[in-house]
């Protein structure tokens, strides 16, 4: 199973949390980009439906691929 940890940090005059290379949009406090981590960490964990997701990649490329909606990753929240 794939794990991915959510990491809080300081980026672009504010906070965000990363995961691996991506970081998300920038939050104005710890506190909001903390909650902000622990909605998607929990959302990334539910089942869904499968479908076609469209993501940016560490070098900025754009991708598009298959996310099965019963292949869910392990998750955790790092502060």
């Amino acid at each position: 199973m794939v794990k991915l940890v959510y990491h809080i940090v300081q980026h672009d005059g504010g906070w965000a949390y990363k995961v691996g290379d991506a970081f998300s949009e920038s939050y104005p406090t710890h506190d909001a980009a903390a909650a902000a981590a622990r909605s998607a960490a929990a959302k990334q964990q539910q089942a869904d439906e499968t479908e076609v997701i469209e993501y940016q990649d560490s070098e900025g490329k754009w991708r598009v691929e298959t996310a099965r909606g019963d292949d869910r990753p392990e998750t955790s929240v790092v502060d």
